[in-house]
């Protein structure tokens, strides 16, 4: 397997103690990190930090939303990954979630496919280093060229869970990134992706062979993602729409114990990876027989391990 994913920051250890243990990854077999943007650190900061850390890993967002930032900040903050990395910087964006869009940024979650495709082309075209002056159908631009364009482009990855995102990511972008997803799964996401484009997807590991513990940890993630709309639309699709509809129905009625008591043990076991790090990475194992490019592990505490204990012990070398 050519690519092998690490999620940074890391639970339960400070940004600024990262530098020795990203030094270490591409001597563990780890190719890549990526980061996320939720509640927690920005996407940017860390890939900043870790391209000075481990000059030879690739770097990359999944995901930056399209909607919180402008589009030409955008490509500033694109450009200067880019420049610190050339050639190794991978563009992750999407359309995150009304909660962290609407909710928390007070900005209206409207057209998210539309959003998404025009952020995309524009961002093709300043990154190209072009002056551009467009009305887009979400937004216009008028005159916006970056100072200094990346000598080589970054590649622009999609977030994308159901078909129509799918297919326009094999269409229009380099990559897509999937999330919450069993090994089984990503046959039918490529069925609407393709065989060709990379796909990525964020793999949540719990190593604890203890399984009720996992389970637990598994739960509350589970019900936090999949009464979102798009994630419950996304495990519909995948089929497990019936065995989520409890947890739903129960969410909805504001019963959060009883929901998080709905969810099936064989829907966490399908959705969570966990086990012993060896059962672990042959998990993860499965999900790239199955037709996923890269794999992003990231790292639910459990098992007694700390951080940087569990980031070696998951690593594809050991």
């Amino acid at each position: 397997m050519s690519r092998w994913g690490l999620t940074i920051p890391l639970t339960g250890l400070p940004l600024a103690e990262h530098r020795a243990l990203v030094d270490e990854l591409p001597a563990l077999g780890y190719t890549d990190a990526w980061t996320a943007e939720t509640n927690g650190a920005d996407a940017f900061t860390p890939l900043a930090l870790a391209s000075q850390w481990a000059p030879t890993l690739r770097l990359a967002t999944a995901i930056v939303p399209v909607y919180t930032r402008g589009p030409a900040l955008l490509a500033q903050q694109a450009a200067t990954l880019a420049d610190l990395a050339p050639g190794r910087f991978v563009l992750g964006i999407g359309t995150s979630s009304p909660a962290i869009v609407q909710n928390w940024n007070n900005v209206p979650f409207e057209e998210p496919y539309k959003r998404t495709r025009d952020t995309l082309r524009f961002l093709r075209r300043a990154l190209a280093g072009e002056k551009v002056t467009e009305e887009y159908e979400t937004f216009a631009v008028k005159g916006f060229r970056l100072e200094t364009a990346p000598a080589s482009p970054p590649p622009i990855a999609l977030a994308a869970l159901r078909p129509g995102m799918l297919r326009l990511a094999a269409r229009e972008a380099d990559a897509a990134i999937t999330n919450w997803l069993a090994p089984k799964d990503v046959a039918t996401v490529r069925a609407a992706l393709g065989d060709e484009p990379e796909l990525v997807a964020r793999l949540f590991v719990c190593p604890t062979e203890d399984a009720e513990e996992a389970r637990a940890i598994g739960r509350w993630m589970i019900a936090a993602y999949m009464t979102v709309p798009v994630y419950r639309a996304f495990h519909e699709w995948l089929g497990r729409g019936e065995a989520l509809a409890p947890m739903n129905a129960a969410w909805a009625a504001g019963d959060r114990q009883g929901a998080l008591a709905a969810i099936p043990d064989a829907v966490v076991d399908d959705l969570v990876v966990h086990g012993s790090p060896a059962d672990c990475r042959a998990r993860v194992r499965e999900y790239t027989d199955n037709g996923l490019t890269t794999p992003v592990l990231a790292i639910v505490p459990g098992g007694g391990l700390g951080p940087a204990e569990a980031v070696r012990a998951l690593a594809p070398g050991v």
